[in-house]
């Protein structure tokens, strides 16, 4: 069985080796580097290409927001979660906007993480739940969520617009139902219609997706 070559990247040396201890713990995963800021990690790049990469947000010298959109764009199909704690929260937006493909609380179980490195490395996103409701539920002010044109959005109905705008701020398909006076089998049929448009498999990629191409503001 091929094991997942993992890199951990955080300027907290007891985190990166109590990080190692727990995924040495997974005989499906082979720790092949660590790096303490994002200039080491792109070194590291050149001579050990990970599947999949546990990046710290803030970092000395080179954060994870830069160092993400650097490896990205040279190794397009790498794999990135960012390791997060509440206090990242003004760069959520831009981690997901320089292609990380999930958020895992720093604060998280082994299990959690183990899941989240599955997803991740199964084409999907990722998302802590407690991060989820602080990226999308919790915005500072909803009122500021506002397409920015249509030219982005040339392949959306009306009501899917307005289906993505009400899943962008947190409610359910049962909740947007109720907002619209429709049903939600209808909600959900709209709903799988923007996942075959935006490639995405479930409600959080397509907020992902939304917030990556700038369809909505934040």
């Amino acid at each position: 069985m091929k094991k997942i070559k993992v890199a951990i990247v955080d300027d907290h040396n007891l985190f990166r080796e109590g990080l190692g201890f727990l995924l040495t713990q997974s005989k499906k995963i082979d720790i092949i580097g660590e790096a303490s800021n994002g200039h080491e990690f792109l070194k590291l790049l050149d001579t050990k290409l990970p599947d999949l990469v546990l990046m710290d947000i803030a970092m000395p010298e080179m954060d994870g927001i830069e160092a993400t959109r650097m490896a990205l764009d040279k190794y397009p199909e790498l794999k990135i979660i960012a390791l997060s704690m509440f206090e990242d929260q003004e760069y959520y937006y831009k981690m997901i906007h320089a292609g990380a493909h999930g958020f895992i609380l720093k604060k998280s179980t082994g299990a959690e993480l183990f899941k989240a490195i599955k997803d991740v490395m199964a084409g999907e996103n990722y998302f802590s739940k407690e991060l989820l409701k602080s990226i999308i539920i919790n915005m500072p002010d909803k009122r500021t969520f506002k397409f920015e044109g249509d030219k982005n959005l040339h392949d959306f109905t009306k009501r899917e617009r307005e289906i993505l705008r009400l899943l962008c701020t947190g409610l359910s398909s049962m909740e947007i139902a109720k907002k619209l006076f429709i049903s939600k089998k209808t909600v959900e049929g709209h709903k799988s219609n923007l996942f075959s448009k935006t490639g995405s498999k479930n409600s959080v990629s397509l907020v992902i997706y939304a917030i990556k191409n700038k369809l909505i503001e934040v």
